[in-house]
């Protein structure tokens, strides 16, 4: 894989837990509104929302966003 081809690769994946992370959070706004927010499916998302919280942290802390 060239570098030019690691980039793209890299910005598609950069892009995907970005939209990833807007999904989530939107997805727990929404169950909160509803009073769920003791539901397995909001723990799920709390799961996620801090896996993709942390990989978005770990791209500023090298300068990537």
């Amino acid at each position: 894989m060239d570098s030019e081809m690691r980039l793209e690769a890299f910005e598609k994946m950069l892009q995907n837990v970005n939209d990833r992370y807007i999904d989530t959070v939107g997805k727990m706004e929404k169950l909160k509104a509803e009073g769920k927010i003791k539901s397995v499916t909001y723990n799920q998302l709390m799961a996620d929302k801090l896996s993709l919280q942390k990989m978005l942290s770990m791209y500023e802390i090298y300068g990537l966003l």
